[in-house]
């Protein structure tokens, strides 16, 4: 049973690393337009949606319904199958289906004569997309997008895949419709076995047993997955690569803990490889969501919000540790992007951008040889030179895909140039490129609000602000959390994502711990009180809503149709439950709160064995496993001048550290009886036992270092 229940972690890593394969149907627009304006020849259920990706489905000749207890009632009534197609907007595979099987009308007879067909957008459902794809991977293996079933009226699937061919969908339609009609029994029992298989699967992490919490497990966790690290370009060895941020945030705190250079190395390269490669907008700034190949050259064009959120944060406490300047440009330059290109107007962050233009993948992004020659005059030898141009590998339509193998210090050696003559120059074609694409038509954005997504965003402008001190990033984190407190919320209530009319009620557990985990970041730099308050509020619903008999929290709320799943591991997107442990840990040590330091001791020890198996999984549960395996530190700063202390204090790389501080008297129990009228004072604390108080920074770093700090030979403090 265990050897399959690694089985099972290690298909749902892949399967949801898995992409929505590539190219497209025109949706040059924003999908915001109006689909009830306009003359159609067909329309469907999903015309009263609100989700971009529905939407773009509303006037397919199937008749969709979106998910719904009536839509499965009825396919019952009429003892038909249900054929439920899950995407996302910018997937470009589905926009492929789409167009070759869901606007045909041959396909769409067949689909409304036999079947009750369902399409669902996988960001505002993903607990369906999770139930849906853990079955397709228990199947083939692997999943991705789209993810087209066809399921029982009472949701049990019995086929599950991803793109098909027009001939290849007809013939599974006509396949499972005539099987059903002659032989339904058989159907049922394959569709409930294979229902018993998912449900296996996240009632696993509820079974096991709690372990002893070690730094032998974790060594052993991070020597096992360092073998698969690809030291030459960074990131794991694989032919499709995605920046993992939620890893190489935790190899770094390892990395400073253990004194591990190679770990360090590691995250260093890989951040250098993916500054240089195809995977980053060398141009218009942001992250691509993964690279198509093992060097980070070419890229899949999309951009999703979750991936530039939390780079934010990766290469802002990595900035930390080496000052690679190069690292604050990327930030600064992502900010840009997503201000300038994802912000909506009332002050939130839309999912994502789409990887097609007019129909073609990455056009907006490419570059032909002429077009560079008239923007860039007599530099383009040099640029070419620079952005590897004249390599011969050109990717679609003669163009290419900007990246570097150089770092601009290398490069202007090597060249015979200035690094200071050299950046300006680099500069200057950055801006003068970035003006002709604006003449481009733009990708489509999808607008939904997703309340996860945009919790992500304020950690990781939360984490510039502390290395930079730049007030915009504080300040943009601050306007994103009172966006989503004014439209997240319906009734009092936590919605998963916003867009203008939209119903959804649905909410996961995801949205409360990431949200959480913002409110206790921006009390961390602001001292608000008011961003605490909110954090135990969100927890406390969380734990009362969503937290199992294990100790471990459902993912989603009971449903008839969606068992509740128990999900611990990590993908590109972290762990809801890693998250939720990380907030009870925080606020245990804040507040004293023993019963919140046992939960989330107790979740992390659940998952030790995992950690020490497939530690590459689990990066965000490192993280609670290093809080408990090696000494963890409070700074408590108490006093008129705290923020500034604490302040100081963000640009240092402490790791295993809780700063915390309040400028008046608080019955907070890390700071009770220590304000002071006379003066700021900072109290180092380490189990239980404190330092006497000290009124500067250096002095209470000085302080760690007596009680064992191993970190300080590698952490340096920020300087502009």
């Amino acid at each position: 049973m265990k050897m399959r229940s690694y089985l099972i972690i290690t298909l749902l890593f892949i399967g949801f690393l898995n992409s929505c394969k590539e190219s497209n149907k025109e949706h040059s627009q924003d999908l915001s337009s109006s689909h009830e304006n306009g003359n159609y020849e067909f329309t469907n259920e999903l015309i009263h949606e609100t989700s971009p990706y529905l939407l773009q489905h509303a006037h397919n000749p199937v008749n969709w319904k979106p998910w719904s207890q009536e839509a499965f009632k009825e396919a019952e009534n009429k003892g038909v199958l249900v054929v439920l197609s899950v995407g996302y907007s910018t997937c470009h595979w589905c926009h492929v289906m789409e167009e070759e099987s869901f606007e045909d009308l041959e396909v769409a007879n067949l689909m409304n004569a036999k079947f009750i067909s369902i399409k669902v957008d996988r960001e505002e459902r993903p607990d369906l997309d999770m139930v849906y794809q853990t079955a397709l991977q228990l199947v083939n293996g692997t999943g991705g997008w789209p993810m087209n079933a066809i399921i029982l009226p009472d949701g049990s699937p019995i086929y599950l895949g991803t793109y098909s061919t027009k001939e290849e969908w007809k013939n599974i339609l006509t396949k499972f419709s005539t099987e059903y009609e002659a032989n339904p029994e058989k159907m049922k029992e394959y569709a409930t076995m294979l229902a018993n298989g998912v449900q296996e699967v996240y009632e696993q992490p509820a079974k096991q047993l709690a372990n002893e919490i070690s730094k032998t497990k974790i060594i052993n966790g991070i020597s096992t997955w360092s073998n698969s690290w690809d030291r030459e370009w960074g990131g794991n060895t694989e032919q499709q690569k995605f920046i993992i941020p939620a890893n190489l945030n935790m190899l770094l705190e390892y990395a400073v803990l253990e004194q591990d250079k190679n770990a360090q190395d590691f995250v260093f390269k890989t951040l250098d490889k993916v500054s240089q490669g195809g995977i980053y907008d060398h141009i218009g700034g942001g992250f691509f969501r993964y690279s198509t190949d093992p060097k980070w050259k070419v890229p899949h064009f999309e951009k999703m919000l979750y991936d530039n959120a939390q780079m934010l944060s990766v290469l802002s406490n990595a900035y930390k540790l080496n000052a690679n300047n190069t690292y604050k440009s990327l930030i600064e330059d992502t900010f840009h992007f997503l201000t300038s290109e994802m912000k909506n107007p009332e002050g939130g962050y839309f999912s994502a951008m789409d990887a097609d233009t007019n129909g073609e993948e990455g056009i907006y992004y490419i570059w032909s040889i002429e077009e560079l020659k008239s923007v860039l005059n007599t530099d383009y030898e040099l640029f070419a030179k620079f952005f590897n141009i004249n390599d011969g590998e050109v990717w679609e339509h003669s163009s290419f895909v900007l990246y570097t193998t150089e770092s601009i210090a290398e490069f202007s050696k090597n060249n015979s140039i200035s690094q200071s003559e050299f950046s300006i120059k680099l500069k200057k074609w950055k801006e003068a490129l970035y003006d002709a694409r604006q003449l481009r038509d733009k990708p489509s954005r999808d607008y939904k609000i997703i309340t996860s997504w945009n919790a992500l965003l304020i950690d990781g402008l939360v984490d510039a602000y502390k290395t930079f001190k730049d007030e915009r990033y504080l300040n943009e984190a601050k306007l994103i959390f009172n966006n989503l407190k004014d439209h997240n919320y319906k009734n009092g209530e936590l919605v998963h994502s916003y867009t203008a009319n939209s119903d959804q009620k649905e909410v996961f557990l995801e949205d409360y711990a990431f949200l959480a985990k913002a409110a206790i970041s921006l009390y961390e730099v602001t001292l608000n009180i008011d961003y605490l308050k909110e954090a135990n509020k969100l927890i406390g619903s969380a734990l009362t809503t969503y937290k199992s008999k294990s100790g471990l929290f459902y993912y989603n709320l009971p449903n008839d149709l969606v068992p509740r799943m128990i999900n611990t591991t990590d993908g590109v997107i972290p762990s809801a439950n890693a998250i939720m442990a990380q907030n009870l840990f925080k606020i245990g040590h804040l507040e004293y709160n023993t019963s919140y330091l046992n939960d989330a001791k107790s979740m992390t020890s659940l998952v030790v064995d995992d950690f020490e198996n497939y530690a590459l999984n689990y990066g965000s549960w490192g993280t609670l496993l290093l809080n408990h395996a090696y000494p963890y530190y409070e700074i408590a700063v108490v006093g008129e001048q705290a923020k500034n202390l604490v302040q100081e204090l963000g640009g240092f790389y402490l790791a295993n550290t809780l700063v915390v501080g309040s400028e008046r008297s608080s019955d907070i129990s890390l700071f009770k009886d220590r304000y002071d009228a006379d003066g700021t004072f900072v109290y180092v604390c380490q189990n239980n036992t404190c330092k006497l108080p000290v009124t500067s920074t250096i002095e209470a770093i000085g302080q760690m270092k007596s009680f064992g700090y191993q970190g300080l030979e590698t952490t340096q403090k920020f300087s502009k």
